[in-house]
């Protein structure tokens, strides 16, 4: 599996575009606790089973710290609230101790911690589901069983009616929604889009998931494509991690007041 230059690299990747991109909502603060999660934190599992091995003692209870937080969920579930104290609590010291810049001036929250936790731990086995056990981890070959690999795909004309709907749906509701000349603001025109995509991504979902388990036999969804397992893949480890991201930041936009501050 990835070791901790990845998990690292690809959390700073993210968090420092996401610092250029937000104005300062998205501070150094938030991308440090982003990239410790990304890193250490589900590994906190890994590293008890291999300490307790080569220790030789309280093996099984290493397997059992192992089982219950290298998980995307059960680590949230079990550390994601002692976490988000303890990072808050560090965000304090490190802004009152000039330790780390917030730009803001304002130490993060218990809530926004718990999101940075939560986006870590997703990042983390976005990596890890990808490039662990050989490419046989049960997440990546879940993906792999949605697609169709018994034979050529034949080319079925309701897959080709629905999928060409849905995707002529996305682009040209996306083009009426953020059209020239209307009265919608910025944040209607992106609340609409959003919903619009989750929309037609859930039923292409939908679609695909009647077409392998619901029918009797099943054929192909979409040819040899494994787009369910992609989607839903997608959906878990790469969007809501930086959607969660995204709910942690600031909500003002800090570098703009400072600039209006600086005499000319």
């Amino acid at each position: 599996m990835p070791g901790p230059g990845p998990h690292t690299m690809y959390a700073f990747g993210s968090g420092v575009g996401l610092m250029s991109l937000s104005n300062g909502k998205f501070s150094p603060h938030h991308c440090i606790v982003y990239a410790v999660n990304a890193f250490l934190g589900p590994d906190l599992g890994s590293f008890s089973e291999w300490l307790t091995s080569t220790l030789g003692v309280g093996q099984i209870f290493g397997s059992l710290i192992m089982d219950s937080i290298h998980h995307p969920f059960y680590y949230i579930l079990i550390l994601g609230l002692p976490l988000s104290l303890f990072y808050s609590w560090m965000s304090r010291v490190f802004l009152h101790k000039g330790i780390l810049d917030s730009i803001s001036g304002v130490a993060l929250n218990r809530m926004q911690c718990l999101l940075l936790v939560s986006a870590g731990s997703l990042s983390h086995f976005f990596l890890d589901h990808l490039f662990e056990e050989n490419g046989h981890s049960s997440m990546y070959t879940w993906i792999l069983s949605t697609g169709w690999w018994k034979s050529r795909a034949p080319v079925n004309p309701d897959a080709v009616v629905v999928v060409g709907s849905l995707c002529t749906c996305l682009l040209g509701g996306f083009i009426y929604i953020n059209r020239v000349k209307h009265s919608k603001s910025f944040r209607t025109q992106w609340t609409q889009s959003v919903k619009l995509i989750l929309i037609v991504a859930s039923l292409y979902c939908l679609w695909c998931a009647s077409q392998i388990y619901f029918r009797n036999p099943p054929q192909p969804a979409v040819g040899e494509e494994a787009d369910l397992g992609v989607l839903v893949f997608l959906a878990i480890y790469f969007f809501l991690p930086h959607s969660l991201c995204i709910m942690s930041m600031n909500s003002k936009d800090y570098l703009n007041t400072t600039e209006q501050q600086l005499p000319l």
